[in-house]
């Protein structure tokens, strides 16, 4: 499995935000969104046996498991590591970007789904099937570019049903300020959590 990086750090985001967790940063993304700040994930990485990362995971001594990208899901043994990683009685998070299916993840991992708004330049690759198979625990995030985006994604929660207790708006850094996020939620009185990176203005990973 092809690995960008491992690194322990506090969940900066979503309904978990705070919490100390290790990261697995797989390498590769089949999208290209205007917004992405880990670009350095699209090539690079070194190759890691599923045994060897959750000998990594384990000498780490943390609960919590942080799957994210590029996007983990273009490598077929990352289902062999979730499995794994449940057996061991870990909490296992992963963030995908939407455009695959999360049929075959497992039912105990916690899913943070994507979904590309018209800002990204991605929108046509959402792979609308995913709003089945969410479970409540999960999350569907939009990042929001400008006021056009905003409007989609309230649009897009009217047209289609989501299971899940928590719906994240969060701000394109260097694309839209927060504060005029959080205004135009609350002007709308939208049921949606705002959705901040606190690890970036923490500066830490």
């Amino acid at each position: 499995m092809k690995i960008s990086e491992i690194f322990i750090s506090i969940q900066g985001e979503g309904s978990l935000v705070g919490i100390p967790m290790i990261f697995v940063r797989l390498s590769g993304c089949n999208l290209r969104c205007t917004y992405c700040d880990t670009t350095y994930s699209y090539d690079n990485g070194k190759e890691f046996s599923v045994d060897e990362l959750l000998r990594i995971i384990k000498s780490s001594q943390l609960k919590y498991v942080a799957i994210t990208g590029g996007e983990p899901l273009l490598q077929n043994e990352i289902y062999d590591l979730m499995d794994k990683l449940i057996d061991m009685k870990h909490n296992v998070v992963l963030e995908t970007n939407g455009s695959i299916s999360i049929e075959r993840v497992p039912r105990q991992v916690k899913i943070i789904l994507d979904i590309k708004t018209p800002g990204s330049s991605m929108e046509s690759k959402n792979c609308l099937e995913n709003l089945r198979f969410l479970k409540k625990a999960d999350e569907i995030k939009f990042v929001i570019t400008d006021r056009r985006d905003y409007e989609w994604a309230k649009d897009f929660l009217k047209k289609y049903s989501a299971k899940t207790r928590e719906i994240l708006f969060s701000p394109a850094i260097g694309f839209l300020q927060p504060s005029k996020l959080a205004e135009w939620i609350i002007e709308d009185r939208l049921q949606v959590r705002f959705n901040l990176q606190i690890h970036k203005f923490l500066q830490i990973k």
